[in-house]
């Protein structure tokens, strides 16, 4: 059975970095997706996809992983630069603004 380690990336609909501290383990699946000939629906037999486990941190998910005997892959993430800006929102709508108004 494998699994992949991984902390989820922020939403695009969201600028904060809330539910992007924890890990995830989200297990691999094992048999491939079956199309329902009658509804088109996709299904599988694996039910080890639907879990997904939540860790405060990578060394709890790893430790999970080598308790229960679970191949695990660590899927480090990609760390941007805050984007927070020194006046923040208030600054678009600021009477000494410097730039052009663009609307």
């Amino acid at each position: 059975m494998r699994a992949r380690i991984y902390q989820p990336a922020k939403t695009a609909m969201s600028s904060g970095q809330g539910k992007t501290k924890f890990w995830m383990l989200e297990f691999a699946p094992s048999s491939p997706r079956a199309v329902d000939p009658l509804m088109g629906w996709t299904s599988s037999s694996d039910t080890q996809t639907q879990v997904r486990l939540k860790f405060d941190s990578k060394e709890a998910a790893l430790a999970y992983a080598r308790e229960n005997g679970i191949e695990a892959d660590v899927f480090e993430p990609k760390k941007r630069k805050s984007n927070i800006r020194p006046r923040g929102y208030a600054e678009n709508f600021a009477v000494d603004r410097k730039g052009a108004w663009t609307h």
